[in-house]
């Protein structure tokens, strides 16, 4: 027999996810768009419509499953913005300004994180009665909450130096010859940190509990235990 509340649970994983990865691919668009790059624009991706980024895999049946399962997903994936390098401004090289586009995403996720938790911490202060709430405003409270963590995960996972992630364009040129070798397993590297306890704990895990412990030490909030 299905939880009873297993439709709310679904909405509000759902959300965060779509909602997220939607701004994630709309700031590599708008970065490329910005650095001299027409095509985010001429696909359509210059947009914060989720119906432009989503991926039905990444974007929603892994949220579902999360949630019918009991648990939440951090980790998630929209279609990824195609970016034509040689457009790119030449007032910077073609490197610098892949860079830029592949930081302009996981940076987007820790915007929406602190923007998530300080509204919490407002409302923690003003009207601290409806952190607890059973109620609607408890549904908000839960989603701010889960705005919190999926973009903490989404942006450490994303800066995961595995292709075709975000961190994989951050790596030396040195490293280039390497990551061709690599692309073709990503697929792969990808299962074995998230399946393998060790890797996810070291690659994922750790570094979410920082960051995260570190915004809600800085806001005097705790908002992770909740939703672990």
């Amino acid at each position: 027999m299905l939880p009873t509340d297993l439709v709310p649970r679904i909405v509000l994983n759902l959300v965060p996810m779509v909602l997220s990865l939607s701004v994630h691919e709309f700031s590599h668009a708008w970065v490329a768009d910005r650095l001299g790059d027409d095509t985010p624009r001429r696909q359509g991706r210059l947009t914060l419509s989720p119906l432009e980024h989503y991926d039905f895999f990444g974007t929603l049946l892994v949220p579902v499953v999360a949630a019918a399962f009991g648990g939440f997903s951090f980790i998630g994936w929209a279609r990824p913005v195609q970016v034509t390098p040689v457009r790119f401004t030449r007032r910077l090289s073609m490197r610098s300004a892949m860079t830029l586009v592949a930081l302009a995403g996981p940076l987007s996720n820790l915007v929406l994180a602190v923007l998530s938790i300080a509204i919490l911490a407002a409302i923690s202060r003003i009207s601290p009665d409806v952190l607890i709430a059973q109620d609607g405003r408890g549904g908000m409270v839960y989603l701010l909450r889960a705005m919190f963590v999926v973009n903490v995960g989404l942006a450490v996972f994303n800066l995961l130096p595995i292709p075709p992630l975000d961190g994989s364009r951050l790596l030396p040129r040195s490293l280039d010859r390497l990551q061709e070798m690599l692309a073709p397993m990503s697929v792969l590297l990808l299962l074995l940190v998230l399946y393998s306890d060790t890797l996810r704990g070291v690659l994922i895990e750790r570094p979410v509990g920082f960051i995260s412990g570190g915004l809600q030490s800085l806001f005097g909030l705790w908002v992770w235990g909740g939703l672990s």
